[in-house]
């Protein structure tokens, strides 16, 4: 029988995605082991973290508590004519690590998906419309995920904004083959999109 503190930091840790019994154990003994600052540490963090992010009006990324709005979007030197809609706020920080964009963004809060019970009146894509009027947009980038919902919402997307705007400039993420990777080790649906997208030499 291991202590009661012991066990219930082992529960609370297996609550994590992808945290299994035996990974929790090794955690919750790791920070036993270890100086109580690192516990402290990472206990006053995640006490705050509730308190401290929010969801940007405008965007839906997720900014300090202290802050009105997306500093990605009050940025001057950001392009607001044109828009990069994500799925899920981290996903911007994915983008943001290229450094090659230099628009602002847009994060839908999820994919449309009825099997779990995601509906497009769900997504922020009322939102999207409007900012689209309100920013004089040029040109909506999809970057959605290339899974079956993320192409689902990505035909949605494109079929709403059409249709409201005409000489809206609307284009996706090019998929393929990445770089470093031999074809024999490339899946189907991968190879198909390769082909799809291949460009002229």
């Amino acid at each position: 029988m291991l202590p009661k503190a012991l066990e219930d930091a082992i529960s609370a840790l297996g609550l994590l995605p992808g945290v299994g019994p035996r990974t929790a154990e090794r955690y919750a003994y790791y920070l036993f082991r270890s100086d109580e600052k690192l516990s402290q540490t990472i206990s006053e963090a995640l006490q705050s973290l509730h308190s401290g992010v929010k969801s940007c009006p405008k965007t839906f990324a997720l900014i300090d508590a202290k802050d009105d709005i997306s500093p990605l979007y009050s940025d001057p030197t950001r392009d607001k004519t044109t828009i990069l809609v994500v799925e899920e706020p981290l996903d911007i920080y994915a983008i943001e690590q290229t450094k090659g964009y230099h628009g602002v963004y847009h994060v839908l809060g999820g994919a449309v998906s009825p099997i779990d019970g995601i509906t497009p009146d769900q997504l922020h894509i009322k939102e999207l419309v409007a900012r689209i009027k309100d920013d004089k947009v040029k040109e909506v980038i999809i970057a959605t995920n290339p899974s079956v919902e993320g192409e689902s919402t990505a035909l949605l997307l494109q079929r709403i904004l059409g249709k409201e705007y005409q000489d809206l400039k609307i284009t996706r993420l090019a998929r393929g083959l990445p770089l470093g990777v031999d074809l024999s080790y490339a899946d189907q649906i991968t190879l198909s999109a390769a082909l799809d997208n291949r460009t002229e030499l």
